[in-house]
């Protein structure tokens, strides 16, 4: 996983590391495989030995409406407002009496024009290159389990008593 530094675990070995990994099964959902290891846990087996590895990413964007400058703007001055209500909150704690509701609420606003302004701004950046709102995700399209060598025959062994497993080659 590029970027993910491992914590080591108390015996010193890194959280998201097997020493020698060996592919229990490779499932089409997550859930699939999620199953397979919780029912090793059920029986009993050391699941600590056990990873989940989503495999064949790819993304996935959800196009979720029309951009325009209004959408545009709106979208800013929500942001904005939220920015300036924290703002406008840590400002009233050193304000007495009723200064405290006056620095939220200039907050809020002075949050509202600036976050609208940004909105704007971006907008106009894309040059009309996207006109859309979305909503990106990358996800797995399979799941393989991954086992501790010693434990494989085990696990194994285990798996092909589960109910309603899928058959497939191991």
């Amino acid at each position: 996983m590029a970027g993910t530094t491992p914590r080591p675990r108390p015996g010193g070995r890194a959280v998201l590391t097997l020493d020698f990994p060996q592919s229990l099964g490779v499932f089409d959902k997550y859930e699939e495989a999620q199953r397979a290891v919780d029912y090793l846990s059920d029986h009993e087996f050391p699941v600590e030995n056990c990873m989940i590895v989503g495999t064949e990413l790819k993304q996935v964007e959800r196009v979720t409406g029309r951009l325009t400058w209004s959408r545009a703007a709106l979208a800013g001055a929500a942001s904005g407002a939220w920015m300036g209500l924290f703002v406008g909150l840590l400002l009233s704690l050193f304000s007495s009496g009723g200064s405290a509701l006056a620095a939220i609420l200039t907050g809020v606003l002075i949050g509202v024009m600036f976050g609208m302004a940004m909105g704007l701004a971006g907008y106009a950046a894309t040059g009309g290159r996207r006109d859309f709102t979305s909503v990106t995700q990358v996800v797995a399209t399979r799941h393989e389990v991954l086992v501790e060598h010693r434990l494989l025959a085990q696990a194994q062994q285990l798996l092909a008593e589960m109910p309603g497993r899928p058959q497939q080659p191991l």
